[in-house]
């Protein structure tokens, strides 16, 4: 199996069990960077006998890659946005319903309360069971040229990530959405195969897409989360020890990613801004009213049920 492997034996002739988990972000990603540390503390809390090898930068494949590996046990755990998961997990999309979340606190209260912990298990009949989420902050956004308002989308091919909700948000507003594999984007971008992206400011930056693209626009469509997930095949095969061990270092990365999470989103909008890129702050009104169509089209499912659930979250 490639999904753990037995790496020696302890002075108690007890297994060693590394999982391997992949994804698609650079290294110096804060999400990486939250990962890591996880590792860190799964090897300490353990005191060696499991361990998580990480894989970053798609070497294990791309997000739709990764998540099929899990199902099929070839691969322990990834890190994916939730937009992928939307075709394995229908229930998931409900993160990429435009402007449903207020700010940032209102975002974390659902995902730490019932419906957030609810998500995460609902994939286990899948083979896919959520261990928790990643600030990903609000996706924002960036063009060759400036945009005001969904006016200025006509007509622009805009990269969006293998969702079908950030296909029909993208358009409502007046764009074409153009999926396209993280790890080609910059190229297309560069070569004119898409005229636009949308991303939080730490991807925007690693990416280097801030190099083509330099108008930013803080429209904050979506609150799109990262999650970590794990094959509940490989996680049913570890002992109750280990599962303990690994859900702890998982929930204390999260508490370290949010932190390193705000000081990074601040550290990468200057940055890119002394490169030149021009922050846009427009009107969301206009934005907002371009995708009500969205909302209206859930009213009666269960996905309708839940945009109202998460809007009652004070």
């Amino acid at each position: 199996m490639l999904f753990y492997a037995v790496l020696r034996a302890t002075s108690e002739k007890e297994e060693v069990v590394v999982l391997k988990l992949g994804h698609g972000l650079d290294v110096t990603h804060p999400v990486h960077k939250a990962m890591v540390y996880m590792a860190k503390l799964v090897a300490e809390k353990s005191s060696g006998r499991l361990r998580v090898e990480i894989f970053p930068n798609e070497q294990l494949g791309n997000e739709k890659e990764c998540i099929e590996a899990l199902q099929l046990g070839y691969l322990a755990t990834t890190k994916t946005s939730t937009s992928p998961m939307e075709g394995f997990v229908p229930q998931i999309k409900i993160f990429g319903v435009p402007y449903l979340f207020r700010d940032g606190e209102h975002f974390w209260k659902v995902a730490k309360g019932p419906i957030g912990c609810k998500l995460l298990l609902a994939g286990e009949s899948k083979g896919l069971r959520g261990l928790c989420y990643y600030d990903a902050g609000a996706r924002s956004f960036y063009a060759k040229k400036a945009i005001h308002s969904p006016a200025d989308l006509k007509e622009l091919k805009i990269r969006v990530q293998n969702s079908i909700m950030a296909m029909k948000m993208i358009k409502a507003m007046g764009g074409s959405p153009t999926p396209v594999p993280w790890g080609e984007l910059y190229t297309s971008l560069d070569q004119g195969v898409v005229d636009a992206a949308e991303n939080n400011p730490p991807s925007y930056r690693t990416s280097r897409h801030y190099e083509i693209c330099k108008y930013y626009i803080l429209d904050e469509h979506t609150r799109v989360p990262d999650m970590l997930i794990i094959s509940t095949q490989v996680w049913n095969n570890l002992k109750p020890e280990f599962q303990r061990i690994l859900q702890d270092a998982v929930d204390e990365s999260v508490e370290y990613q949010r932190r390193i999470w705000a000081q990074a989103e601040a550290a990468d909008m200057e940055i890119v801004q002394q490169a030149g890129v021009e922050i846009i702050r427009p009107d969301k009104g206009p934005f907002q009213k371009s995708v009500k169509s969205i909302w209206d089209s859930f009213e009666g499912t269960e996905i309708g049920k839940l945009i109202k659930q998460i809007q009652e979250v004070r």
